[in-house]
């Protein structure tokens, strides 16, 4: 049951992180395009789409923890540093995530969607960090997760 767990975790792993961390990280770039030509309506679709694949992903996204603590409970590894270190890391990638890149995405699309709506301050290169940010966060989880500490694979 634990190997199978443990495939779920990294498939919904690969699955969800994957999208959200390469949408995410084009979303900064077709934002400069976007506001450089307002007339340009192939960016501003992009971007919504660009900012779907992250809404939908980071929901989906929640099946990762969910088999990430069933396989450490098989394991009985939920007490380990590294496995702590990683829920920490998780978290805050989730919390950037939903509280700083999705929220800046939403706002960027208003300003740049909405004609009727005032135009609201972009900054693609503060966005561009933040999903740099995600991406680091994510990036630490994946090589705990590989070289754990204390691994018997002898990796």
């Amino acid at each position: 049951m634990t190997k199978l767990l443990l495939s779920l975790h990294v498939l919904a792993a690969i699955v969800a992180v994957g999208p959200v961390t390469v949408a995410a990280s084009m979303f900064p770039a077709t934002l400069r395009r976007a506001l450089g030509d307002p007339g340009d309506g192939d960016a501003r679709t992009t971007l919504r789409t660009l900012h779907r694949i992250c809404r939908v992903y980071a929901g989906v996204g929640i099946a990762v923890p969910v088999f990430g603590f069933a396989t450490a409970s098989g394991l009985g590894v939920l007490g380990d540093a590294w496995l702590i270190t990683s829920i920490l890391l998780t978290a805050a990638a989730a919390g950037v995530l939903a509280l700083l890149v999705l929220p800046a995405q939403d706002g960027a699309l208003a300003g740049t969607t909405d004609r009727s709506a005032p135009p609201i301050p972009t900054n693609p290169g503060r966005l561009a960090m933040l999903t740099g940010v995600f991406n680091l966060l994510w990036a630490t989880v994946t090589v705990l997760m590989i070289v754990r500490p204390g691994s018997t694979t002898g990796v």
